[in-house]
């Protein structure tokens, strides 16, 4: 039994598999059930494991048009716009960020129409400045995880 880097083989020892049971994570990293329930436990009170949930292909529920949209915000309505942004409805992602643009956001659509809707009221912001949006013609790779350095 080695605790050593035993959050960073737990994390990533979930990130394989976030159904895996108590029983099955301490057999794999060789520790009790009751160690790695307090270790996990642990993770999560700190904000390391925020919760389990499915990976949801939006694709092959017919949300095929994946828009990146970037804002130009006036000033100080930064964070009212992207807080705007993340309670939208199909808006997956959303960062505030440096350069040419103050938000952008990645949005899921069912057709090129829904898009339009949804960028229109964006921009019917008054704090909403200038919008760039780019349709994504192919996703090479999405919402991925990665698993944490453990040193042996």
């Amino acid at each position: 039994m080695t605790y050593e880097n035993l959050d960073e083989k737990l994390v990533n020892a979930l990130l394989r598999d976030g159904r895996a049971s108590l029983r099955s994570l301490a057999e794999e990293l060789d520790v009790s059930v009751t160690t790695v329930s307090n270790h996990l436990k642990d993770l999560e009170s700190r904000g390391v494991v925020e919760g389990y949930t499915p990976v949801v292909d939006y694709d092959a529920l017919g949300y095929d048009v994946t828009a990146v949209v970037q804002l130009k915000v006036e000033g100080n309505a930064i964070e009212e716009v992207a807080d705007a942004l993340r309670e939208a409805d199909q808006m997956v992602s959303v960062y505030e960020v440096t350069g040419d643009h103050d938000v952008i956001a990645i949005g899921k659509f069912r057709d090129t129409d829904g898009m339009n809707r949804q960028i229109k009221e964006l921009l019917s912001d008054a704090n909403v400045k200038e919008s760039n949006t780019s349709v994504v013609l192919n996703a090479i790779s999405e919402y991925e995880q990665f698993e944490l350095d453990v040193e042996e």
